[in-house]
């Protein structure tokens, strides 16, 4: 089977370290880079929790270090949902910094992209600035970009602002470069995440299931989004789960945009599948998943791993 190359974008966070073992784990996919950015929490914990898990999965995947602040925006983030660490709950090895590359992620991304024989899949489960700043500084990389499939936005609510979902609102000055690019996109937003739930007896199963699972149990005891009794919310693997199993999903072709200026409303993404702003369609927008097929799937993808 020819795999899939990708580099993914990440803040790792509980959600992340998931998302990021189902890739690794994967026979579909080929994790060329690990790009890091300031999000969940600062950019030298997520680094550091990245390098953390690829020690844990014993994987040798190099990381860059991107950026530490959004374009413009200033930096909130979300220890408060993910711990101070990030990864709050599990007793990592401490990593060993020889996967750490010396460039900034943006010039790394660019050679693994120009360096490929066939176009990258960017995968990004973390606020767009790294990927923004790539597309300014090396346009010509959009020929050889297959698509970019995020986490981030919602058709509906938000759950950092009132219609501004996480990722979009750390950074939407970014995330307005991204989805004005040209590139294929692929968007698997908050509203599709509050279906990817992981419930108390998956934990269970989970727990007793690899060494990858126990430690998703210790994590998952520490994690905000949603409950250990009422369903831990599956953000960011919902952008592997469009790569590896897209049949789950609902899709609709529409235009998408993001709100930069509105007083109540900045951070918000723009799905507009009415047509009202007579724009052709730029991306694909995940408006619904089959809860059961997500739940099987997830189980399923963390059974391949250690």
């Amino acid at each position: 089977m020819k795999r899939r190359p990708i580099i993914i974008d990440t803040d790792p966070g509980i959600d992340d370290a998931l998302a990021i073992a189902i890739a690794l784990f994967s026979e579909e996919l080929d994790v060329k880079l690990i790009t890091t950015v300031a999000g969940n929490v600062s950019l030298d914990k997520v680094t550091y929790n990245a390098l953390r898990l690829l020690k844990f999965f014993k994987k040798d995947v190099p990381v860059a270090k991107g950026c530490s602040q959004p374009l413009i925006t200033p930096f909130i983030d979300a220890s408060d949902i993910h711990g101070v660490s990030g990864m709050e709950g599990y007793d990592f090895e401490e990593p060993d910094d020889r996967l750490l590359l010396k460039g900034h992620a943006v010039n790394e991304m660019n050679r693994v992209i120009q360096s490929s024989d066939e176009k990258i899949t960017l995968v990004a489960i973390a606020p767009m600035t790294n990927i923004a700043l790539l597309l300014k500084l090396y346009p010509e990389v959009k020929e050889k970009i297959q698509e970019i499939v995020f986490m981030g936005g919602s058709a509906s609510r938000g759950n950092k602002g009132v219609m501004s979902e996480f990722n979009m609102a750390t950074d939407p000055e970014a995330a307005k470069i991204v989805l004005s690019s040209g590139i294929p996109l692929v968007m698997a937003g908050l509203d599709v995440g509050w279906k990817a739930l992981v419930y108390p007896d998956d934990s269970e199963k989970m727990k007793n299931m690899n060494k990858t699972g126990e430690m998703a149990y210790a994590l998952f005891k520490k994690y905000r989004g949603g409950s250990m009794k009422t369903g831990l919310k599956m953000y960011d693997s919902c952008a592997m789960a469009y790569l590896l199993c897209p049949e789950m999903y609902q899709v609709v072709e529409t235009y998408l945009d993001i709100e930069l200026n509105g007083s109540m409303t900045a951070g918000c993404t723009i799905v507009d599948l009415k047509g009202y702003l007579k724009q052709p369609a730029n991306a694909k927008v995940c408006m619904d998943l089959n809860e059961n097929m997500f739940r099987e799937w997830f189980l399923n993808a963390i059974n391949k791993c250690i």
